[in-house]
């Protein structure tokens, strides 16, 4: 048995509450190692009104963690994946690959474990989503959307039951319509996917579009999830590289400096 207590006890904190802590609870409990089990077991059993309902209280902790991140992604994926009725491969796949960079293939095949329990559960989505947005900054929040997209496009045939749900967990997260676009245009190209990303009209004037350039390379810096863990800040390098992208197609096309 990997592992598990250490990585769980110094890597979680808010999430072992409310909803989330609700739905995984159990299935986190069960990958300890019997020497912590009685040292950690007290996160999951010692208040019962803390680890289940929509109304519970979560635990605070020093800011977002890698466990936090992962498994607020779990059970978002989760909801993603099972919202059309059927799970394909693909997506499984998409999120093992964040789990292997996150953790390495040992623990990401025990976390497996953990999504195959909730995906079996009834998710409160919008209970999840309330007690992400109070606990994860906003920086996160928009890295778990980049992510949830990526699922989708993952098996190629994206359903209107995905987009339906992701457009309401951005909305649930308070992310902004605009933000939520951005994202989306990473993913799904059309002709005005670099000013989606951006954030502007085509219409925009040039200077407009290095004052939105500025603006956005500060939203989408890595280092707004530094800590998050290596898979994370793997994305969001790439998250950011698709806006530099976006940024210099623009030029090109206008002949800017």
């Amino acid at each position: 048995m990997v592992k598990f207590g250490k990585w769980l006890g110094g890597g979680l904190g808010w999430v072992l509450g409310g909803p989330i802590g609700g739905l995984v609870g159990f299935a986190l409990g069960s990958l300890f190692d019997s020497a912590e089990v009685s040292v950690q077991k007290s996160n999951f059993n010692g208040d019962s009104s803390r680890m289940s309902g929509a109304g519970s209280q979560s635990y605070k902790s020093q800011g977002t963690q890698a466990g936090d991140f992962s498994i607020s992604l779990l059970v978002l994926s989760a909801a993603v994946m099972k919202c059309d009725g059927k799970t394909m491969r693909s997506e499984l796949d998409y999120v093992k690959s964040f789990l292997v960079n996150q953790f390495g293939e040992s623990q990401a095949k025990e976390l497996l474990k953990v999504l195959n329990d909730i995906m079996k559960k009834d998710i409160p989505v919008y209970d999840v989503c309330i007690q992400i947005r109070q606990n994860m900054p906003i920086s996160a929040r928009l890295q778990l959307l980049h992510y949830l997209y990526g699922i989708s496009k993952a098996d190629g045939d994206v359903s209107q039951a995905e987009v339906t749900m992701i457009n309401n967990i951005a909305d649930y997260l308070n992310i902004s319509g605009a933000d939520a676009a951005s994202i989306k245009a990473m993913y799904y190209r059309d002709v005005e996917s670099d000013y989606k990303i951006m954030e502007i009209a085509p219409s925009a004037s040039d200077d407009e579009v290095k004052k939105a350039y500025r603006r956005m390379a500060m939203k989408y810096h890595p280092d707004k999830v530094a800590g998050m863990g290596e898979a994370v800040e793997k994305s969001a390098a790439e998250k950011f590289k698709a806006l530099q992208t976006a940024y210099e197609n623009i030029k090109k096309k206008r002949g800017l400096n």
